[in-house]
Order: C-alpha cells, then structure tokens, then sequence
C-alpha cells in the first residue's frame, strides 16, 4: 500500500510538471478515493489555449512521466481532434481540456463528491 501511495504522489508530481512545464492553467487534482465504484483514485484536470498547446501539455506529461517512471499510459483518446485529450494511467487519469470545452462539460461540477484542489502553477 504504502509503494502505492509513494508511485501514485510521483506520478502526480511528474504529471503536473508536465503541465506546467508548457504553461498548462486551472490545474487541479481530484481525489475520487472517497467515491465508491470508481475505477480511478484521482483526475488531473488542466486548460490550454489551442489544440497545438492541448497536444504539446499531453506530449510532455507523457515525456516526463516516461522519463522518471518508465511508464507509459494505458490509454490515450482525443489526440487527433485535441478539444479534450484524456490521458489514462490507470489510477490517475489526466484530462486536458480547451477552456470552452472544459466549460461546457464542466467535470468538476460532473465529479462533484469528490476532493477537488487547485495546484498553484509555477509561472
């Protein structure tokens, strides 16, 4: 449990760096853990501002994560389009969202029981 705990806080980590890393905005992280019947212990919900800046959030979470862990995801779905990329790594599952997009689907309202927290952004 605990080499659970310590993956899924460097996993986070990494995937947030990522994000950052190209300015990504509105970062959060969604805590689901407390949510029965979810197939995912947290979401990682950020903006970008086209779908060339989408694409380049998701290339570097993936970079960055392949560089520390060695892992790549599960799933990746949206790419091609770039409104809304969903990135699945099992137990964290990435979200990258234009802002109208994001507005309009509005998953933190949708996922509303669980923990939401705002990341400060580095820039």
């Amino acid at each position: 449990m605990v080499n659970k705990i310590k993956s899924n806080n460097v996993l986070l980590k990494e995937i947030v760096r990522g994000i950052e890393n190209l300015k990504g905005e509105d970062i959060k992280k969604m805590d689901l853990r407390g949510i029965q019947n979810t197939p995912f212990e947290f979401f990682v919900i950020c903006s970008g501002n086209s779908n060339i800046h989408i694409r380049s959030i998701v290339n570097s979470i993936q970079k960055n994560v392949s560089k520390v862990l060695y892992e790549k995801p599960l799933h990746i779905e949206g790419f091609e389009v770039a409104e809304w990329i969903l990135i699945d790594y099992v137990n964290i599952v990435v979200h990258v969202f234009q802002k109208r997009t994001r507005k309009f689907y509005n998953i933190e309202e949708l996922w509303g029981d669980a923990v939401s927290t705002p990341i400060a952004s580095n820039y």
